[in-house]
């Protein structure tokens, strides 16, 4: 196996844990960048951003890990907007 696919092999993989029931975590792209594992998107919270980075160190092989992940709130407003 090549390096280059090696690579590609333990991104699928990861994709496939994030996907599960432990995290059931779907939008987070995942490529190879010079040599480091690029993982990017929006997540809920800081925690699931921690636990996704947390499953990837464990499961790339030691190729490092780089986080373009954006934590996003999702709750609701917690007065009205004022429109002006």
């Amino acid at each position: 196996m090549r390096e280059g696919d090696e690579g590609e092999y333990l991104i699928a993989h990861l994709l496939d844990r994030l996907a599960g029931d432990e995290v059931a975590e779907l939008g987070v792209r995942i490529e190879m960048r010079g040599g480091a594992v690029l993982l990017s998107g929006a997540v809920p919270t800081a925690a699931r951003r921690d636990q996704i980075l947390r499953i990837a160190d464990e499961m790339m092989g030691g190729l490092p890990v780089r986080s373009d992940l954006v934590v996003v709130c999702a709750d609701a407003p917690d007065r009205s907007e004022e429109l002006r």
